[in-house]
């Protein structure tokens, strides 16, 4: 596996190493031992999720606050999506600002998010099924979440603002200049 370490510490993009021929592929989506490895640490996951969305169906940005933060490791098993994660780390040099990578059933790439980051993701595929792991059970009493369009985070969703399916719930988030504090 290829491990690139985004500008935002902790944030990693893992490509697998992807085995061709006639018949089609194979790769190791996920090795616990060569991902402590590769990574420096050991998460334990103990929850996995999947979605199902449609093209400009914009999910986020959400976190678990607390002692129910969640590390993700996140993937797409079919479509193509921009995944978003947003440093919310107060003492963090990276703080409010985001990474985003593209994640498709074709690159097989997964991203790292850990613990104090906020997490989002955009269908730009006519279908996409997306896929995560955490280390951490969910806790709707511990749920969080910033304003997708923050102009101070700026993101840029590479889709028009007109084309965005977005939840009454999420766009009723706070800007982060609002925002409570999340705990990290």
């Amino acid at each position: 596996m290829n491990i690139i370490q985004t500008h935002l510490e902790g944030c990693i993009v893992i490509n697998p190493r992807i085995f061709n021929d006639d018949r089609g592929y194979f790769f190791e989506s996920f090795n616990e031992k060569r991902f402590f490895d590769a990574i420096g640490r050991e998460i334990h996951f103990v929850q996995d999720n999947q979605s199902f969305s449609t093209k400009g169906v914009l999910r986020g940005l959400h976190l678990q606050m607390g002692e129910h933060a969640q590390t993700k490791l996140v993937r797409v098993t079919r479509g193509e999506v921009l995944d978003v994660a947003v440093d919310l780390r107060k003492a963090s040099p990276t703080y409010g600002q985001y990474h985003a990578v593209l994640l498709t059933e074709t690159n097989n790439s997964q991203f790292l998010i850990p613990r104090g980051f906020a997490h989002g993701f955009v269908v730009l595929s006519d279908e996409a099924v997306f896929q995560y792991k955490c280390d951490n059970y969910y806790n709707k009493a511990s749920e969080g979440g910033l304003y997708f369009a923050d102009p101070d985070i700026n993101i840029d969703w590479q889709l028009p603002a007109a084309d965005l399916l977005v939840s009454d719930k999420d766009k009723e988030l706070p800007f982060l200049k609002d925002a409570v504090d999340f705990g990290f």
